[in-house]
């Protein structure tokens, strides 16, 4: 995107947070190596344009500034491949949920 981007848009924001050489002693040597970043989500509070500095404010309400560096950001995240040991793990809560209900809140009833 070019030109600039309008206050109360949904944006992303970066900056450093720690530099190298700030990190600390016990993070492990390839942790420490590279620097502490910082990445998030907001409305964007005045108009700026990619890669300027830009301040926003999360949906948490928090005030933070950075380097502007996406505008409408996708959540590129997920849950990795199922975990078939989890897989009845709903089903069997339920159950146990509904016996306690059915034992009158007491599981240890007979």
């Amino acid at each position: 995107m070019t030109g600039t981007v309008a206050a109360g848009s949904w944006v992303e924001i970066g900056a450093v947070v720690l530099a190298p050489g700030e990190r600390a002693p016990q993070v492990p040597e390839d942790t420490r190596a590279v620097p502490l970043e910082l990445r998030a989500k907001g409305v964007l509070a005045a108009p700026a344009r990619i890669g300027e500095r830009a301040e926003i404010r999360t949906a948490a309400g928090r005030r933070l500034a950075g380097t502007l560096v996406a505008v409408n950001p996708a959540y590129g995240h997920g849950f990795g491949a199922p975990v078939p040991a989890l897989a009845d793990v709903g089903r069997e809560a339920r159950a146990l949920l509904k016996r306690a209900a059915d034992a009158g809140g007491r599981e240890d009833d007979p």
